[in-house]
């Protein structure tokens, strides 16, 4: 196999950054894409209780195990298999491992994919989803009320004291070392249209065909 291309996906929280990777891999070969979700490299608490785990900043760069994701990351980029955390939201903690093969692309999602200079520095395309503060609080709102049990005083106190100042001090910065942007997410059809035209133009030639 060819040196996978790797490609970053940024964005503020609830941008839409899964979405579009996840629309991306339902037009691709199933063998061509591979998508690592920067969430799953949250460093363990497991010597923290449920209720400090809770308190931690999870928007900050310190929340993330960056040495395991760049080993991760380098080990799917040489070809080779890894076994990646898999992340629990309830818990606030890693439940368990998942085996993840290379791929011809390898995707790295998150709101803080471009942070790192060594990772940003290898990634060959970088998308950066530009969604409205006021949507992203919308989404978060309904995603975290329904999907994770949450109160919505919990989840508007954390966004107000957390999210918002982590994203416009770590992530919406990053924004600049975007190649491609793109408003509104897996929403904006020509946007999406253009990457994934770009990505089955790649694997065409590694000779692979679309589904």
């Amino acid at each position: 196999m060819s040196k996978p291309v790797f490609i970053g996906i940024a964005g503020g929280s609830a941008s839409g950054k899964t979405s579009f990777a996840q629309a991306l891999a339902r037009g691709l070969p199933e063998d061509g894409f591979v998508l690592v979700e920067q969430d799953a490299y949250y460093r363990p608490l497991a010597h923290l209780t449920v209720e400090e785990r809770s308190l931690v900043n999870f928007d900050h760069p310190d929340a993330f195990d960056w040495p395991l994701l760049r080993e991760q990351l380098g080990a799917l980029l040489h070809g080779k298999a890894i076994h990646a955390p898999v992340y629990n939201y309830s818990i606030h903690d890693r439940s368990g491992m998942r085996p993840i093969r290379s791929a011809p692309l390898v995707v790295l999602e998150g709101i803080l994919a471009f942070h790192d200079p060594e990772l940003r520095g290898l990634m060959d395309i970088k998308v950066f989803v530009d969604t409205p503060s006021d949507l992203r609080l919308m989404r978060r709102i309904l995603r975290d009320t329904l999907e994770r049990g949450r109160e919505l005083d919990s989840v508007l106190a954390q966004y107000e004291t957390i999210v918002r100042p982590m994203h416009e001090e770590f992530c919406e910065p990053t924004r600049n070392h975007a190649d491609v942007i793109v408003p509104r997410g897996a929403h904006n059809r020509v946007a999406f249209d253009m990457v994934h035209a770009r990505l089955m133009a790649i694997l065409a030639a590694q000779g692979h065909t679309p589904r």
